[in-house]
């Protein structure tokens, strides 16, 4: 039996880079932030899912620790980028099948402890012993969509300027706060340091530090509701491919996501992707149907994907301004959604929001076209 999920409360902390703060001290901000909006207490924790890439060993039970949960179940799960998100994905689906009744779900990263800059490759991984960092890696994937489709670097560095114009408007955004003379220009984000060609220093995200949190249980009257929640793996890809790389399962999981929700790209409201370099926004709202391949690079450029306009994409600044700290990435994009669709988001409120979509895509293995990708649509019509 499948029961209706709603999401009880959510909660974050600032994102940025806090070196002098502890990881646990990040993750009680967003947890007790999450517990208070659901008006649940340690108590009524049946189980906890924790998503996280360099979280050190044992730290799930160490920030439990804090807030007084304990003897239940605790499952860390590292998706990279999508570790977050799959946290979510998994509780979700713990409510469903009835598993467990009330269920938090946190991410958190302090990357400042590891990385003063770009994060390093693994080298393990054959991208990684060779030296190909994501940067690299979108760069390349970039440079193919422009030759392909005609796009141009101004198409690609506008996504840069709306993500940050909406992070200006988000408080706890890791460069919204710091950005007191307002959004970068086009002009501006075009002239930033060369990072991979196209790609500039302002169409980078930044490393940062944070945590986001969810309390999910079975749907009451006025939560918002989980439509549907899919989480894909990566599949085998190389040369072959007509594809640049992660466009596909990102597909692969939207296409499962909206077939059981019984909604279309066109029904979504507002929507939370994954930003983490400028092309990333472009080809994932390709791959989730917002528009046609070869399209999506003109999204931006028409306002279509602003606030204000007909779906606003990543109203809190995105990865792109708010930060991304992985693990905690897909449970930040989360909170921004359920915000928007209770219409409590404040200055980047979407007017009328009723169907929201979170995506996050998690990468890079050497020869796979992902590591994770999970695509969810929540709702603040119980009829939807």
């Amino acid at each position: 039996m499948t029961r209706p999920v709603g999401v009880w409360g959510v909660g974050t902390s600032h994102f940025g880079r806090f070196p002098d703060q502890r990881v646990e001290t990040l993750a009680w901000e967003a947890i007790g932030e999450a517990m208070t909006a659901a008006g649940v207490t340690a108590d009524d924790i049946d189980a906890v899912f924790v998503g996280t890439v360099f979280g050190p060993p044992g730290v799930a039970i160490r920030v439990l620790r804090g807030t007084g949960i304990g003897g239940v179940p605790v499952v860390t799960i590292e998706a990279a980028c999508a570790s977050g998100t799959a946290a979510f994905h998994e509780a979700a689906q713990a409510v469903a099948s009835g598993r467990y009744g009330t269920v938090l779900a946190f991410g958190v990263e302090h990357l400042s402890s590891l990385f003063t800059g770009a994060i390093v490759p693994e080298a393990t991984d054959a991208d990684g012993a060779a030296g190909l960092p994501l940067p690299g890696l979108y760069a390349l994937g970039a440079q193919r969509y422009l030759a392909v489709h005609g796009a141009t670097v101004e198409q690609l560095a506008q996504v840069a300027v709306k993500n940050k114009a909406h992070g200006v408007r988000n408080p706890r955004a890791h460069l919204g706060r710091a950005s007191s003379s307002g959004a970068p220009s086009l002009d501006e984000v075009l002239a930033s340091k060369m990072i991979a060609e196209p790609l500039t220093l302002l169409q980078c995200c930044p490393t940062t530090d944070g945590a986001a949190a969810a309390v999910l249980g079975r749907a009451r009257a006025g939560d918002v509701r989980v439509l549907s929640s899919a989480l894909v793996s990566g599949r085998p890809w190389d040369q072959r491919s007509d594809e640049i790389w992660g466009v596909a399962p990102v597909r692969r999981a939207a296409d499962e996501a909206f077939s059981a929700a019984g909604v279309e790209a066109e029904d979504v409201d507002v929507l939370e992707v994954h930003d983490a370099f400028t092309i990333g926004e472009i080809v994932t709202l390709e791959a989730l149907g917002l528009c046609k391949p070869g399209e999506g690079a003109e999204l931006a450029v028409s306002g279509h994907t602003a606030l204000g306009g007909r779906q606003p994409v990543n109203p809190s600044g995105g990865l792109l301004s708010r930060g991304h700290p992985l693990g905690a990435t897909g449970l930040a994009q989360l909170a921004e959604i359920v915000w928007q669709l209770r219409g409590v988001a404040g200055d980047r409120q979407v007017p009328g929001a009723r169907i929201g979509l979170v995506e996050t895509l998690g990468g890079a293995a050497s020869g796979m076209d992902g590591n994770a990708a999970v695509v969810a649509l929540l709702s603040s019509d119980p009829s939807s």
